[in-house]
């Protein structure tokens, strides 16, 4: 498995995996004009990182500004895999970063943080 590192475009966020940090970030706006396309293979080894036993913390940034339905159903099974990883052992900590006076943003994050019961959500507002 390799570390992740793709860039941000017009329609694309900024994916980061760090195997040595034990870090994920997602960053900016996600509305690709091919969904499947542009997340199957980072987020399926993504996924495939959370589904292994670590000896680490594992954190989970998400720092979004805008996504659309398509890129909701992505972030949904992110979290479903990241509180598997939880239930199977590993300490999982989410951080989902919005912009203070977006109240949207901020009601999309306590509506996926109410998903979780064994991952360590957390809001932070910036």
């Amino acid at each position: 498995m390799d570390n992740i590192d793709i860039s941000p475009t017009a329609r694309t966020p900024s994916l980061k995996l760090n195997l040595d940090t034990y870090e994920f970030v997602l960053e900016g706006e996600s509305y690709p004009e091919d969904t499947t396309k542009f997340y199957t293979q980072p987020i399926g080894q993504v996924i495939a990182f959370l589904g292994t036993k670590q000896d680490k913390p594992i954190t989970c940034k998400f720092k979004l500004k805008y996504f659309n339905s398509s890129s909701a159903k992505v972030i949904m099974d992110l979290f479903t895999a990241m509180e598997e990883s939880a239930a199977s052992g590993n300490s999982v900590k989410i951080e989902w970063h919005y912009v203070a006076d977006d109240d949207n943003m901020q009601e999309l994050g306590e509506e996926f943080s109410e998903e979780l019961s064994l991952a360590n959500f957390e809001l932070i507002p910036v």
